[in-house]
């Protein structure tokens, strides 16, 4: 049986789910500097906290870096004919701060400027539209040094280096993200030391989202003084939190991690303070003594749009000795991926709901959404990710529910373009609909982004169908 054989069989027709979305609706992939780029030593860049650290003994898996990673840095040329060649009409992707401003302050790498220069003109070459993210985690390791983000300054450091790479790129791009996640940044890098820089310290976590916040508000600040057509948003990882049961104390330990993990970040950008929960829950690790006055009116200037990462949904229940909340959560069932994590398109569906309802009235667009599984290269050399289709369907038919129900939602960028460097978890995790040989650096499409492709195709038709 051929290859096209064997896809076909495995793909549907999807044009009932494409017809689900709007016309102009943004179909996208979304991928991160760090976890692709690799030429670490290479073009002028510095190390950045991930460098430092994947290279300290025992924190990444088997002790991988991203020195290589996906060698981005030097086959950007031919990902993108990749990209165009799937049908790709959005992409989203990330500067590295680390390698436009090795020192995290001071004037911009040239290198890296026209580094960057060429694939954002490479991206229109191709009529793809580029969502620039300014920080994706790769903090310079000299700001971290200094006190990283639990440190107020690093604040006005990264307004500094987005007006400086505003200055140098703004004009190829109109659509830009200032900060991916920074639940991520904050409390997994400085709470529970399962990112970098590897610090295990709430107080400073919880400095560390304040300062994330302002730095998202500088940086739009920045923004907005240099152009009046430039789109600007936040993404912000939203969790599906439910109780374990219907005890008063589980639902109280439901609503403490909202506070910590989405509240704390949705609150001050969207309705311009700290609400009650989050205050009453994080208050004793330091949150209002770091407010500064007018800090919450810089956080809160309009954006543009709103972006969404969403992966699982978690159950949470009440334990008293379990530091810092008092709680414990696990993924919810009935499904988990490679990570373990739960697989309930429904979550997608409320996560969008809620937001539209109760933080803003923005367009919201899904900037990233995926899976890991266990794929891999077939004796046919296909990569058959069944899993992974099954995956996108579901969450993209919740998408699909959620715009049913009066949500403004946009776009959807799956994550990820390619496999990479998963972070702590090294080349464990694939989450590609491009399978990556790490070895070879070969590139396959996987069944998904052959079922992408197709999505996005007969949507642009029955699009230009009505058109006409």
């Amino acid at each position: 049986m051929t290859t096209e054989s064997r896809i076909a069989r495995q793909l549907d027709a999807t044009a009932s789910l494409s017809a689900s979305f709007p016309r102009d609706f943004r179909w996208g992939l979304a991928t991160a500097a760090y976890q692709i780029e690799g030429a670490a030593d290479e073009g002028g860049r510095g190390p950045s906290i991930w460098d430092t650290f994947a290279y300290t003994p025992g924190l990444s898996h088997h002790g991988d870096t991203g020195d290589i990673a996906c060698d981005h840095y030097h086959r950007w040329e031919s990902d993108f004919d990749l990209l165009a060649g799937l049908g790709i009409t959005d992409y989203r992707l990330s500067v590295s701060w680390s390698r436009l401003q090795p020192a995290g302050h001071g004037p911009l790498n040239p290198e890296a400027v026209a580094f960057y220069s060429a694939q954002l003109s490479g991206l229109a070459e191709r009529g793809i539209r580029p969502l620039v993210t300014l920080y994706h985690w790769d903090l310079p390791q000299p700001l971290e040094d200094a006190g990283g983000w639990p440190a107020r300054d690093t604040s006005y450091r990264f307004a500094e280096f987005t007006r400086l790479v505003f200055k140098q790129l703004g004009h190829l791009a109109t659509d830009w993200i200032t900060l991916n996640e920074p639940w991520c940044s904050a409390f997994l890098g400085y709470g529970n030391a399962a990112h970098a820089p590897g610090l295990a310290d709430y107080g400073s976590a919880v400095a560390a989202a304040h300062h994330l916040n302002l730095a998202h508000g500088l940086a739009l600040r920045e923004i907005r003084d240099m152009s009046t057509t430039a789109r600007v948003g936040i993404t912000n990882i939203v969790t599906d939190i439910a109780p374990a049961s219907d005890s008063a104390d589980d639902a109280a330990a439901a609503l403490r991690l909202d506070a910590a993990s989405n509240r704390i970040f949705l609150d001050p950008v969207y309705l311009g303070a700290y609400s009650a929960e989050v205050h009453a829950t994080l208050d004793r690790f330091g949150l209002a003594s770091v407010v500064q006055p007018g800090d919450l009116e810089i956080i809160a200037a309009p954006t543009d749009f709103a972006g969404i990462n969403h992966y699982q949904r978690v159950i949470a229940w009440a334990d008293a000795r379990a530091l810092p909340l008092g709680l414990r959560e696990r993924a919810a069932e009935p499904a988990t991926t490679s990570f373990g994590w739960s697989v309930i398109p429904e979550s997608l569906t409320a996560v969008l709901q809620r937001v539209s309802a109760e933080f803003t009235s923005l367009p919201l667009y899904v900037t990233e959404n995926g899976a890991s599984y266990d794929d891999y290269v077939d004796p046919n050399g296909d990569v058959m990710d069944i899993e992974r289709v099954d995956y996108l369907r579901g969450y993209l038919g919740a998408a699909a529910a959620a715009i049913g129900l009066g949500v403004d939602l946009r776009g959807y960028y799956a994550w990820s373009f390619l496999d990479n460097f998963e972070w702590a978890h090294g080349y464990s995790k694939r989450f590609g609909l491009v399978y990556v040989d790490y070895r070879t650096q070969e590139r396959i499409p996987k069944l998904s982004a052959h079922w992408y492709r197709r999505l996005i195709t007969e949507h642009q038709a029955a699009a230009a169908v009505a058109t006409d």
